[in-house]
């Protein structure tokens, strides 16, 4: 048996340092509370008896009466998790010893599951047990956590139910407040937070109309590759005229993609041209070397569909100069647009483009997405118009855009919301 001893400012804090040196199959031996703080002796390769495991109830009653200062509460979580611990390396039940019962108050009734009761129980049915027994202990932890983060960091419970309500991930809300300093007024700590959000966002200068460049658009069915491509093309010629601006479309899927291509050229005068597969492209560009710039309309392949990845793969490794693009609706769901940005990573995409931001009915999701990813935003786009309805990214618009469309939908965050999102993290952004 090795036994070490651990100081910390609480229990909770003392729990986490022994997971860390010793594991999750630690024993807790002993705890007192010392000059500031507590002390714990842990142990593992620990195979003594271990004193009786309170029922759900009595813990949960132990855990709604807990004070940092009570030295009987130590006592009982640290019982409770040297029992949970040994339950938990032998896969049943130990035999109970026979100790004297812990103190409590004379007005609180208490029973006990004697663990020699569960010496036959199969091990399945005490792995179910220890694992609602964690939960509980858990979710008690988060409540408590929460509650004591809502009476001493009152601008701290109010960024984040902005931040909730704007749509943002949990984790990185968390992150935001937590950077938050101590001392700050309610509307300057949401100027503050909104502005670190703002940060977080990469987006990137208009190099394809000002240098031009090999440009392929690639994403999920129905985000608006082609649309985008006739505003981007509109533009160019505006700019520079048609003689140095070539269209293609990889897109054999669906019907009527390449005769779209076909028409726009046709209105700018600037060649079009249709293939089959994107394995066509490199002999097709090093054709067109002396274009500019060159728009590349790709199928809509669904994030699902086996051909996906060889496509892309293929795609990323057609020219040495050639970038990809990953267009995504703005209105889709959270989910969706994560999912797309993970399946069409093999196209090595180089910046995005949001799409349909006027469909939108919130932006936390996308904006909790492009944080994630790193991926810088070329340009939004919002209607049908060309070439009117596309915009240059940038940050700080997006973010006002996001707190625009939240007021407008009405979004509310409530109390159990909250204690559930961030309950488990509320000790780290106190």
């Amino acid at each position: 048996m090795k036994m070490k001893s651990y100081r910390a400012p609480d229990m909770r804090q003392a729990l986490a340092l022994i997971r860390d040196a010793q594991g999750p199959d630690a024993v807790i031996l002993s705890s007192k509370r010392i000059a500031g703080g507590v002390e714990v002796v842990a142990a593992v390769d620990y195979d003594t008896d271990v004193p009786a495991v309170e029922t759900p109830h009595d813990m949960a009653v132990a855990m709604a009466d807990y004070d940092a200062g009570d030295e009987s509460y130590h006592s009982r979580a640290a019982q409770l998790a040297a029992a949970m611990s040994v339950r938990a390396q032998s896969g049943r039940a130990a035999p109970q010893t026979r100790s004297e019962p812990l103190a409590k108050p004379q007005s609180q009734r208490r029973s006990h599951i004697e663990m020699d009761d569960l010496v036959d129980a199969p091990a399945a049915a005490v792995g179910d047990e220890l694992r609602t027994l964690r939960q509980m202990l858990e979710t008690q932890f988060a409540t408590l956590a929460w509650n004591d983060l809502s009476r001493r960091a009152p601008v701290q419970i109010s960024l984040l139910k902005q931040l909730t309500e704007l749509g943002i991930a949990a984790d990185l809300a968390g992150e935001l407040v937590a950077q938050m300093p101590g001392k700050m007024e309610s509307d300057e700590a949401q100027r503050l937070a909104l502005a670190q959000l703002s940060r977080r966002i990469t987006t990137m200068d208009e190099r394809w109309l000002d240098h031009g460049g090999i440009v392929a658009m690639v994403g999920p069915t129905g985000v608006g590759k082609t649309t985008l491509i006739a505003k981007l093309a509109a533009r160019w010629v505006m700019r520079h005229g048609p003689r140095s601006l070539a269209l293609i479309s990889a897109d054999s899927v669906r019907i009527g993609a390449q005769e779209q291509i076909h028409t726009l050229g046709r209105l700018l005068g600037t060649p079009a041209y249709g293939i089959e597969s994107v394995r066509e492209l490199p002999e097709l560009l090093d054709h067109l070397s002396d274009r500019r710039l060159v728009l590349i309309d790709t199928a809509g392949l669904s994030q699902r569909d086996e051909r996906l990845r060889s496509e892309l793969m293929a795609l990323a490794s057609a020219h040495p100069r050639l970038e990809t693009t990953l267009v995504l609706s703005a209105a889709a769901q959270a989910g969706t647009i994560e999912q797309a940005v993970e399946r069409f990573a093999a196209a090595a995409p180089q910046c995005c483009v949001l799409t349909k931001l006027d469909e939108a009915t919130s932006l936390g999701g996308t904006l909790s997405m492009l944080i994630r990813s790193r991926l810088p935003v070329a340009y939004v786009s919002e209607g049908q118009r060309v070439p009117e309805d596309l915009s240059a990214a940038r940050a700080h618009q997006l973010v006002a855009r996001a707190v625009q469309l939240s007021r407008t939908a009405s979004a509310t965050a409530d109390e159990d919301l909250l204690q559930r999102r961030f309950g488990a993290v509320a000790h780290v952004m106190a």
